[in-house]
């Protein structure tokens, strides 16, 4: 039985309480557990200290009205139109600067500030095609912006993944509550990404730019290629010729005319960045330069990602939109003022602190959970490099109802929805991922550290189109699927008379030099 009392839960958990009330911990245990052999068999995994472990996905899923959503909505497109202007402008001509919202020193010192990305910009003006913005609800019940990730954001694959599985968990739930279907994620970015092609070209020809097999998110490359209907490529299938970009295929070279790239700027291009870098071509950045080939998500993005860059955001709403920001930060404090600096090492034991270029939660220390000597360690890092450092509140993270070893029990959890940015709007899917602490008080939800996952229900608004029949009847679980996800072989649907794979294929052979320098921009990152 759940531990919940129904009279103390939102009323769009009613509807989901009332049908989980009726199973028993071990079934839902049960459940969880063949998702996550699924997960493995489908090659659904992450990489945990160089182990590959199925991604975690709670069998409860959760619920945000659509009135509430429609707000977090909002938001999200506000903030992505105030970071593509920011964008645009500190490769260009940095008002921001010159009118004092912001120093100029802190572009020019921000590690992802690439000098070689100044002056180039795709045809229809779109640095940001796909956004990822995480979100905290605080303790007072207010969503929050926690940071913004416009580089190379992920974890949409287990998004598709977790809304297909459970689907097939809960099909009646899909019918009667109105889950707001995730599907069109595929169509909508492939059209961002044929917006932002070169002038002049009517049919154009993107791919999917993968570091490879050794990448943690290597699934997710795969499953969107597939999903768009494009050619995933490594580096070693492009070719530079004459300020043009190519891909080398059987009947010769083809011509590429967006690149949606899921390799981090230093590997992109050897004769710009990296000289040692395997996984990019030489070459595309002229091609970009000449106006010959796209780059989605734009080189150079990361400055936006800087979370120095992060406090001065809802600064920059007003500055560039006129606008009240319909999202607030997280109070934080900036240490490279010296004010700020001399409070927060007093304070150090009770904040949270976080390096400014850190993502997956690499090189954060809660204030509270740390050593004596884990703080004096701290304390010296933040006095000799205070502008790479930023310090937080301790936030408590909104909890939900999930499953755990001894029964249903509250977790801490965050939410990245994803934007997708054709230039001529800006949608964002239903939902998005909600990533989890597994481990009870723990605040940091990245699966590198102990995380798993849910399934996020948009429910209400208007109904969403629907296969005739009903999920029990002939084919009707396959086409309640269909609606609510993309369709594809990469994530079958499995039935209970199936049986599962034993085990994950796993690629075999040794670990290459290409493998070392694969950016961990994956889940690992999420």
């Amino acid at each position: 039985n759940l531990a919940f009392n129904l009279e103390q839960l939102a009323a769009a958990y009613r509807e989901l309480y009332q049908t989980l009330a009726q199973l028993t911990q071990e079934e839902l245990r049960g459940r969880t557990e063949s998702l996550a052999s699924s997960y493995l068999a489908q090659g659904v995994t992450f990489d945990f200290a160089g182990e590959e472990r199925p991604f975690p996905l709670d069998a409860v899923p959760r619920i945000i009205d659509f009135d509430e959503w429609s707000r977090v909505e909002a938001g999200v497109k506000q903030r992505v139109r105030a970071l593509e202007a920011f964008l645009d402008d500190a490769y260009g001509h940095q008002y921001c600067v010159r009118d004092g919202v912001l120093p100029a020193a802190l572009i020019a010192s921000s590690q992802y500030f690439y000098r070689q990305a100044a002056g180039i910009h795709s045809a229809n003006g779109v640095r940001i095609q796909v956004a990822g913005i995480d979100l905290i609800r605080d303790e007072h019940g207010e969503m929050r912006v926690l940071e913004d990730n416009v580089r190379v954001p992920s974890g949409v694959s287990y998004v598709i993944s977790n809304r297909r599985v459970m689907a097939q968990t809960l099909p009646e739930l899909f019918h009667s509550m109105r889950v707001q279907p995730v599907g069109d994620y595929p169509n909508k970015l492939l059209h961002a990404l044929r917006n932002s092609a070169p002038p002049g070209v009517e049919d154009p020809n993107v791919v999917v730019l993968t570091p490879g097999v050794y990448n943690s998110a290597y699934f997710e490359h795969t499953l969107l290629a597939r999903l768009m209907g494009v050619e995933l490529v490594e580096g070693r299938d492009l070719q530079c010729l004459g300020g043009k970009v190519f891909m080398r295929t059987t009947r010769g070279p083809k011509r590429v005319d967006v690149i949606y790239r899921r390799v981090d700027d230093d590997f992109l291009d050897p004769l710009q960045f990296r000289a040692d870098s395997m996984l990019g071509a030489p070459g595309l950045m002229l091609a970009a330069r000449l106006g010959n080939v796209t780059i989605a998500n734009a080189v150079g993005n990361g400055v936006a990602d800087d979370k120095l860059l992060y406090t001065y955001v809802p600064d920059l709403i007003r500055y560039y939109l006129s606008e009240e920001p319909l999202l607030g930060n997280v109070d934080t404090w900036r240490l490279e003022e010296p004010a700020a600096l001399e409070e927060v090492l007093d304070r150090l034991h009770e904040l949270v602190v976080k390096p400014v270029d850190g993502s997956g939660g690499k090189g954060l220390v809660v204030g509270p959970d740390a050593s004596p000597a884990e703080l004096e360690k701290l304390r010296k890092k933040l006095i000799k490099d205070p502008r790479g450092w930023i310090a937080q509140p301790v936030v408590m993270l909104s909890t939900i109802p999930t499953l755990v070893e001894d029964g249903m029990r509250p977790r801490h959890a965050d939410l990245r929805p994803f934007a997708v940015n054709s230039g001529d709007d800006i949608w964002v899917l239903p939902g998005g991922l909600t990533r989890v602490a597994l481990p009870e008080g723990q605040l940091v939800v990245n699966s590198s550290q102990g995380g798993g996952s849910k399934d996020t229900w948009i429910v209400g608004g208007d109904a969403p189109q629907r296969s005739v029949r009903g999920p029990h009847e002939p084919g009707g679980l396959a086409g309640l699927v269909a609606d609510q996800a993309s369709v594809t072989q990469a994530i079958p649907i499995i039935y209970d008379a199936q049986a599962s794979p034993d085990q994950a294929p796993r690629d075999a052979g040794p670990l290459s030099e290409q493998q070392e320098q694969q950016q961990q921009s994956g889940v690992t990152a999420c």
